[in-house]
């Protein structure tokens, strides 16, 4: 039996860490193809003045419904607006509507989610109200909240994200509910461990791996309510461009400019399908019965 140093340890270490990500990759292509796409559009957003410098916003009426060209690559629409530019710049608005509702709502579910789950006492209050927001369907309950404010970036995300609350807050309520009845709680309980530790060190870990899935399949829901809010004039402002209010715009000319609803509606399921595949690839990776079975 020969004697392996330690340096040959960390590389043979470091060898199994580069297998265990190829073979991950190899069980879940969708991991890989999700993140690349979703990638290329959040490089699509961050670079927007550099890929269309032009102004979103620029009226050219002499050129008004030009169909694609090498001069307007998506064409223009009815006021002679580069659609190329503005369906640029509308994924910045996509993208910080998806990410900002999915980390406030995760945010605000886990917390509510960790105490209700936990504290008995209040169990039912909570659920009870969060059974009433899921009872109003997130658009109606979206309008509503739109309606008591101007529109802006800020209240859309204010409004996507409460119907989207109480989804997280069920799924960690899920997991708390399975795990405070094990013995490691209970030990913890009998050596007198404060309830914030409880939480913060027993339960929460617990609830990461499927916090990750529901952050995913809530940023996707959060732009396709964003542009329904936006296409049904409820949305963000008609002077900021996002893909909603350009296919808004574009409706009424559908039938003789379908340019100017095609490419933000493609450039829209792109990006809902690059974070359903992540989500879906994400949750075939961390379900352990699902590793098991691979």
């Amino acid at each position: 039996m020969t004697d392996v140093t330690p340096a040959e340890a960390e590389l043979s270490e470091g060898g199994l860490r580069l297998v265990d990500v190829g073979g991950f990759v190899r069980r879940n292509p969708t991991v890989l193809i999700g993140s690349a796409l979703l990638l290329t559009i959040l490089l699509i957003a961050v670079f927007a003045p550099v890929i269309a410098p032009g102004d979103p916003q620029a009226l050219n009426p002499i050129k008004r419904l030009r169909p694609p060209s090498r001069e307007y690559w998506f064409g223009t629409d009815m006021y002679g607006r580069d659609v190329f530019t503005r369906t640029i710049h509308g994924s910045r608005i996509s993208l910080v509507v998806g990410s900002l509702v999915a980390l406030v709502s995760v945010t605000f579910g886990l917390a509510i989610g960790l105490v209700g789950g936990y504290v008995r006492a209040i169990d039912g209050i909570i659920m009870r109200v969060m059974d009433g927001l899921m009872a109003i369907p997130d658009i109606l309950l979206a309008i509503a909240m739109m309606a008591l404010f101007r529109a802006s970036v800020s209240n859309v995300v204010i409004a996507v994200t409460i119907p989207q609350v109480p989804r997280v807050v069920r799924l960690v309520r899920a997991v708390v509910l399975t795990i405070r009845e094990r013995p490691f709680i209970e030990a913890a309980h009998s050596i007198g461990t404060r309830f914030r530790r409880v939480l913060t060190k027993h339960l929460l870990p617990n609830t990461i791996a499927p916090l990750i899935v529901q952050a995913t399949y809530t940023g996707a829901a959060a732009v396709l309510t964003e542009a329904g809010l936006s296409f049904l004039g409820a949305g963000t402002p008609p002077n900021i461009p996002s893909w909603g209010n350009m296919m808004a715009e574009g409706r009424t000319f559908f039938q003789i400019a379908v340019w100017i609803i095609l490419f933000p509606g493609m450039f829209l399921a792109v990006t809902v399908l690059a974070v359903n595949l992540l989500g879906d690839g994400l949750r075939d990776a961390l379900d352990p019965r699902l590793r098991r079975r691979m």
